[in-house]
């Protein structure tokens, strides 16, 4: 083989060589993969909206003449960061404010209070069903004064304000959206002359940012 065809071989056999290595240096490199950010993208975490049933045992939700379908609507602030250790972060609630609008004019009232959300079954499910739990106070409109005053329709409430507690099974539809099987109860803990109270049965739909 003569000089300059050995030289047009060396030259071939270096260029394969450099080809595989540029296409690789020019290639785009994966993305990263998803962490979640450190500080939430909103400081609201979850807006909802729903309906309930006015106390279906009580004056309230049984005498006649009266709406007894409310509509109610809350707003969940995203947790606080108290730990950077997963297992107690979760045991942190979210910030809570929500109000309930009674059609009929009878008891209506706003709360402020924490939720705290716990998925049923993880692996189970998914990740798609979970249980909340509320705990807070709560204003209303009803009836504060005497037993014996109560106007007709009312529930004898003691006086405003008092305690909510509520509960909720959820399951979640997408990554965004959520529906809620609720129950809740309003009462003064005995702290008042009269304890009527309120326990509402209704559903919520839920958006998670």
């Amino acid at each position: 083989m003569t000089a300059p065809s050995r030289l047009r071989l060396f030259g071939l056999l270096t260029g394969a060589a450099i080809l595989p290595a540029s296409a690789a240096d020019l290639a785009p490199p994966p993305p990263a993969a998803y962490a979640t950010p450190v500080q939430p993208l909103s400081i609201v975490s979850e807006i909802r909206i729903g309906g309930s049933v006015q106390d279906p045992g009580s004056a309230e939700g049984k005498l006649p003449g009266f709406s007894k379908a409310n509509v109610n609507g809350e707003i969940l602030f995203a947790k606080p960061r108290i730990s950077d250790d997963p297992f107690w972060q979760a045991f942190v609630p979210r910030p809570t404010v929500g109000g309930s609008y009674n059609t009929g004019g009878r008891t209506s009232y706003a709360y402020l209070g924490a939720t705290w959300t716990l998925e049923i079954f993880p692996e189970t499910f998914n990740r798609r069903v979970f249980l909340d739990g509320f705990f807070g106070g709560v204003a209303h409109n009803g009836w504060t004064g005497p037993k014996a005053e109560t106007p007709y329709g009312f529930n004898t409430l003691g006086c405003s304000p008092m305690f909510r507690e509520a509960a909720a099974l959820g399951f979640r539809l997408t990554e965004h959206w959520s529906i809620m099987a609720t129950v809740e109860h309003m009462s003064n803990a005995g702290l008042c002359a009269n304890n009527r109270g309120l326990t509402n049965f209704g559903g919520k739909i839920g958006y998670t940012f």
